[in-house]
């Protein structure tokens, strides 16, 4: 394996640093932090746009009162809702003018705790400041009475990744932003209750849940409790995966596409029809998939439920050669063809170059592979201007591509050379002088020596059946810290798997639950989650079309309940009680 593409080596003076701050608190010292005191603010709202001053390199542009009711499919308090920006600047490379936009959402009843909600995908636009959790939302960090920030990443496109062209814009969206908006929020919050918060955290899932492993990494210090799902720490590795995934795909599409989509949404003809990689696998065939998964992985975890609850002891039972059927005839959604079954076997195991080394993780065999969430990523994605092509073009390769205008996403993806491109997201080019793998990542993955000192706690979850991020990447990024830390890891670092879970939320899964209160318990009062519950929300759990998800099995209860464990430690059935019951599962 070409060194280039392992994971970063930790550096051997941070980890000295490390094992010698490790050494002088001792396993059962880590420092503990007290409880947040609340406050209110009872003012008039629309105030603050001009009472708010003296924040370094900002302006805020509106304040206004939000009263209560739902905010994000979540009932909220009444708060005040305060937007602003941040270093607003003309870019010398691209023209484009920039600024880190943001709004601030200050309830009126404060429960003393500051929330920064990292968003996902390539941000680009300030989503609504709610601090939603979990999977599918049962409950939001404004509504526990958090002040939630969001912002923009220091860019305001959302559909296109062309600011990826500006080096600062890069710089912003990959850590800079969080650095930056992080002691001005909590300065923005004393100004307007009279107090800072006593206690700063940070969540997000996707690009969200790398934003919140940067932080750990970069900020550790700034933050008391950080939650990250889905972290796509080696976001340009997985956008890597993902091209390499469409040539995949494409040895076995069964049709071609003789158009493709500009990012300003012009339909072009393609000078010659290439594979359209939707037609590689089936719906048929990947709910085919799943159900050879389930029969051969079911009662890894003591129970017969239509659940595979071991997903680590599943990937030595389940064998693609031997537990699917090979088509004798034509495809018809109960086999799969030798050679789809090679391509299957080839995306799982990871991507690589011509070499045979590793450019990306591989994933798990798991049942969320019938999920359309699965298909999506896998198929669509990994094709649009807006996502992996587009942001591997112009954001994590170095130089970026300069052509906005003509570029499409499935020639660039079927054109991408793995032994020449893809080392480019390591590289560095005149006025770009960070590298992709610089300015996304985290700066030593294993190295959480800010966080500890400061008895900072980080939980995160991963869903095993995520088809973009993979799941054995964050396990990887685990080892690292249980190396480095060896016993001391579980005292402020856990890894939730979620069993069935595609991308944050959905597929045959549990994947609604509450890890904030379960953070916000281990920082302030010292009690670490052994585990979390999660539900299930099929049909009926809930009157918002949103909340409930099409994908739980009918043969399950609408509300099934599981507990989250602790990696390695799996809900194990405990021989008796309802298999719809979180209480008949124990963490071993």
């Amino acid at each position: 394996m070409s060194n280039r593409f392992q994971p970063e080596k930790v550096r051997l003076a941070a980890l000295s640093v490390s094992l010698i701050m490790l050494a002088g608190c001792g396993s059962d010292d880590l420092p503990q932090l007290s409880e947040a005191i609340p406050a209110n603010f009872s003012g008039d709202c629309a105030t603050l746009t001009s009472s708010i001053s003296g924040l370094k390199g900002t302006v805020i542009t509106a304040s206004s009162t939000v009263g209560a009711g739902l905010l994000s499919n979540i009932m909220t308090p009444e708060h005040c809702l305060v937007t602003g920006k941040m270093n607003e600047r003309v870019s010398p490379v691209d023209g484009q003018t920039y600024y880190i936009g943001f709004q601030v959402r200050l309830p009126k009843s404060w429960n003393g705790r500051f929330f920064y909600q990292a968003n996902g995908g390539t941000d680009g636009a300030v989503s609504t400041a709610a601090g939603a959790l979990g999977g599918g939302p049962i409950t939001s960090a404004l509504a526990k009475g958090f002040a939630v920030l969001s912002s923009d990443a220091g860019h305001q496109s959302q559909t296109t990744p062309f600011f990826g062209l500006d080096p600062q814009a890069r710089i912003d969206y990959g850590y800079n932003a969080v650095g930056q908006l992080t002691p001005m929020a909590k300065d923005l919050i004393k100004l307007v209750y009279g107090k800072a918060p006593d206690r700063s955290y940070l969540g997000g899932c996707s690009n969200g849940g790398r934003h919140a492993l940067v932080a750990a990494s970069r900020f550790g210090d700034l933050y008391d409790g950080i939650l990250g799902g889905a972290p796509g720490y080696n976001l340009p590795k997985a956008a890597v995966a993902q091209l390499w995934g469409v040539q995949q795909y494409a040895t076995v599409a069964t049709a071609t596409k003789a158009t493709d989509t500009t990012a300003s949404g012009t339909v072009v003809t393609l000078p010659t029809p290439l594979p359209d990689v939707s037609t590689a696998f089936t719906a048929a065939e990947r709910t085919m998939i799943a159900s050879k998964i389930l029969a051969k992985c079911d009662s890894l975890d003591n129970a017969t439920d239509n659940w595979v609850g071991d997903v680590a002891a599943c990937q030595k039972a389940f064998n693609v050669a031997t537990d699917i059927p090979s088509c004798a005839g034509a495809r018809d959604g109960t086999c799969l063809t030798s050679n789809q079954k090679t391509v299957l076997a080839n995306v799982h195991s990871g991507a690589k170059n011509t070499a045979g080394g590793a450019l990306y993780n591989s994933f798990p065999y798991d049942t969320g592979i019938s999920s359309p969430a699965w298909a999506s990523w896998k198929f669509v994605n990994s094709t649009g201007v807006g996502r992996d092509p587009g942001a591997t073009a112009f954001i994590f390769t170095t130089p970026p591509k300069t052509d906005t205008v003509n570029f499409l996403g499935l020639p660039y993806a079927m054109g991408f050379n793995f032994d020449v491109d893809a080392p480019k997201i390591f590289s560095t080019s005149g006025v770009y002088t960070e590298s992709a793998m610089s300015f996304m990542t985290p700066q030593d993955p294993s190295n959480l020596g800010k966080m500890l000192n400061r008895g900072a706690k980080l939980m995160v979850y991963h869903g095993t059946s995520d088809p973009v991020f993979s799941f054995n990447d964050t396990v990887s990024w685990w080892e690292s810290i249980k190396s480095t830390f060896g016993g001391n890891t579980d005292r402020f670092v856990r890894l939730y798997p979620v069993p069935g879970m595609s991308h944050c939320s959905g597929g045959p899964a549990a994947d609604q639950f509450d890890m904030l209160d379960p953070l916000v318990t281990w920082v302030e009062k010292g009690t670490a989650p052994n585990s979390v519950v999660a539900k299930a929300r099929g049909a009926g759990t809930s009157s918002i079309a949103a909340l409930v998800n099409a994908e739980v099995p009918t043969s399950w209860a609408a509300d099934r309940s599981r507990p989250l464990c602790p990696y390695p430690t799996v809900a194990t059935y405990n021989g008796s009680g309802d298999l719809n019951q979180a209480s008949s599962f124990s963490c071993k």
